[in-house]
């Protein structure tokens, strides 16, 4: 396993990491997620992603109870919020209030003193940045948290988080974390070249753009027991279902057998590729799937071959 720093920090993480969302605490029973947690940290996989909602915490309690065993210091573990929590109308967004709760409960519920990382899941238009910001840097003063991020920010709402926190000298993000994959590249435009101007990471979710880019669903099939079947999950691989994608996804799979390795393999080598994202966020059901992924990050892509993926993706 490779390890980057996580923007401008000394922070560094796994290339690839292990998140949570619609397996742990819901569709994975409790001992198979923690035996693939298991063999991710034996992979060397250091970081690890949750967020409050993942079934209303279900997911922080099975992936920080799995991480227990493990000396404190040898992994990175995140957690989010703005979803809604409750019905109450303070039950959601990125208020002071809101935060300041969300954060404590997090931490009791994953029984930590600190999570490593922070994520504003989504920017929150009802709240000034400003707020959000102060209350985080309140959290990493009183050592809750120790790095700030947000999740799906466009480039404007990056440059204005940094223009703020600068402004009244509070700790600055340093991670962005959003979709990113061979079918999903809007981030490459904006989102980037701004990220990196103010040393800011991604660590991007959906690199296999929900299992399509394994090549399992070729023919607009979908396996009975595969994420897909998945009703939460089902709605974003329709997204792919059509022939343009599919036939892109056909040439890339033959496009691996040729270079000897996997179609999920060679997907993750390529977001690799990219210097500003400082991880692939992958999610497994089984240990089996976590040792797939881990390849990529072992691949080396030459030009001519990232030129051949740019053709097919053209």
């Amino acid at each position: 396993m490779n390890y980057r720093r996580l923007g401008r920090t000394g922070l560094k993480v796994s290339e690839i990491s292990l998140g949570s969302w619609l397996t742990y605490g819901k569709s994975v029973e409790d001992d198979t997620a923690t035996k693939t947690i298991h063999k991710a940290y034996e992979l060397g996989i250091n970081f690890f992603d949750s967020a409050n909602v993942y079934e209303r915490g279900e997911g922080e309690k099975v992936m920080a109870k799995a991480l227990k065993e493990f000396p404190r210091e040898s992994y990175v573990i995140t957690t989010k919020a703005f979803w809604p929590m409750g019905e109450g109308p303070n039950d959601r967004g990125l208020s002071r209030k809101h935060v300041f709760e969300q954060v404590h409960n997090s931490l009791k519920r994953m029984e930590l003193d600190y999570v490593d990382i922070f994520y504003c899941h989504r920017y929150d238009p009802e709240t000034p940045v400003d707020e959000t910001l102060r209350v985080i840097d309140d959290l990493i003063r009183q050592g809750k948290i120790l790095y700030a991020g947000v999740s799906e920010w466009s480039a404007a709402q990056i440059e204005e988080a940094v223009g703020i926190a600068d402004k009244y000298l509070l700790d600055r993000i340093v991670v962005n974390q959003p979709q990113y994959n061979m079918l999903n590249r809007y981030i490459e435009d904006e989102v980037i070249p701004v990220s990196s101007k103010h040393g800011i990471s991604q660590v991007v979710f959906s690199p296999l753009a929900q299992g399509v880019l394994t090549g399992k669903y070729l023919g607009g099939n979908i396996p009975e027991n595969s994420r897909a079947a998945n009703d939460d999950i089902n709605m974003f691989v329709k997204n792919f279902m059509n022939e343009d994608v599919q036939n892109k996804v056909g040439q890339l799979d033959k496009l691996a057998k040729e270079l000897d390795t996997t179609l999920p393999a060679l997907a993750i080598a390529w977001i690799l590729r990219q210097p500003n994202v400082a991880s692939a966020l992958v999610g497994a059901s089984r240990p089996d799937q976590i040792e797939a992924n881990v390849k990529g990050a072992s691949l080396e892509l030459s030009n001519d071959v990232i030129d051949k993926i740019e053709d097919i993706l053209a």
